[in-house]
């Protein structure tokens, strides 16, 4: 059913932070800090990851993917959202716009899967020690990759399809980037049935994978409580820690800006939960590894010609 008569739109106009106009000029600052502290974090990552061969291991091949996919992830939303700020045009064709989605939808749901195979690494790193080589070996590690990228790419290629197949009645997204709900709302069709399988969607990449790795920590812990010295439980829940930090708030956002019900928050709360998982989620992940992580640590003492922390 068609809400109302619609006019051909050809490109759509981002809000924005319009409501923080007095304010622009220091978010602009913070933001660019924190992108430059993401950037500059993750290179780090990939750099140290690539030439330290202690660090060329199952858990820091994943780590380094994920850094790569955040990186570019950032690079997809950022950037744009920056300029938005300092004045310039906040305009975007549809198929600009389509392939910003795209790319966010595809980058988004392969950081989920990627961090539900790195919560499989551990749970075999130690519950199964003996074998760990054997079942993580390289083909597998690249399958587990190859595996979270095309989930991410065939439910982005849903979800472009769903979204563009309908004509768009208004052209000012009320937002700073290509998000599907915000889009979905100018939408001239009757957007019910999409909300609903939008709803499925994301429950299922964001559930599925949170459900993987609950199940994965739960093995981990009943392994670890049978370890008879105090030491190897602090050891064993060490190699854990900086996983767990990054999966509870990166799963936690998701579920927050994804599950709820589209009408519970302001326009100002979703894009404050949506600055969150676009611009401090993704710093996330090299603070945590390089400040919690003893052997990424040592891996940087040793590129720049220091001694390891003891």
């Amino acid at each position: 059913m068609m809400r109302r008569n619609h006019t051909v739109v050809s490109e759509f106009v981002f809000q924005g932070f319009s409501s923080f106009q007095e304010y622009k000029f220091t978010l602009f600052m913070v933001f660019l800090t924190l992108y430059l502290l993401t950037l500059t974090g993750n290179a780090i990552i990939m750099i140290i990851i690539g030439i330290d061969r202690h660090l060329h291991t199952p858990m820091y091949f994943f780590l380094s993917m994920l850094s790569t996919s955040e990186t570019v992830y950032t690079l997809v939303i950022v950037p744009r959202m920056l300029a938005s700020l300092v004045g310039s045009s906040q305009s975007i064709s549809l198929a600009g716009c389509a392939t910003q989605m795209f790319f966010f939808i595809t980058l988004a749901i392969n950081n989920c899967f990627l961090l539900t195979a790195m919560g499989y690494d551990r749970c075999v790193a130690i519950c199964n020690p003996l074998r760990y080589s054997v079942i993580m070996n390289k083909r597998v590690c690249a399958q587990l990759v190859w595996g979270s990228c095309n989930i991410g790419l065939l439910v982005a290629i849903i979800q472009i399809a769903s979204v563009f197949r309908a004509p768009f009645c208004d052209r000012e997204v009320a937002h700073y980037f290509c998000d599907i709900r915000p889009v979905m709302k100018l939408s001239c069709a009757d957007t019910t049935l999409h909300d609903i399988v939008n709803f499925i969607i994301s429950s299922l990449v964001i559930v599925v994978p949170m459900g993987l790795v609950f199940i994965s920590y739960i093995l981990i812990i009943s392994t670890i409580l049978k370890i008879a010295s105090a030491e190897g439980r602090k050891k064993a829940f060490a190699t854990c820690a900086s996983h767990l930090t990054v999966v509870i708030i990166h799963y936690g956002c998701a579920s927050i800006a994804y599950l709820k019900p589209k009408s519970e928050n302001t326009r100002d709360q979703d894009q404050l939960i949506s600055v969150t998982y676009t611009v401090f989620t993704p710093l996330l992940n090299p603070v945590v590894y390089t400040l919690r992580n003893k052997e990424v640590k040592d891996a940087i003492y040793r590129a720049i010609g220091k001694k390891p922390i003891a």
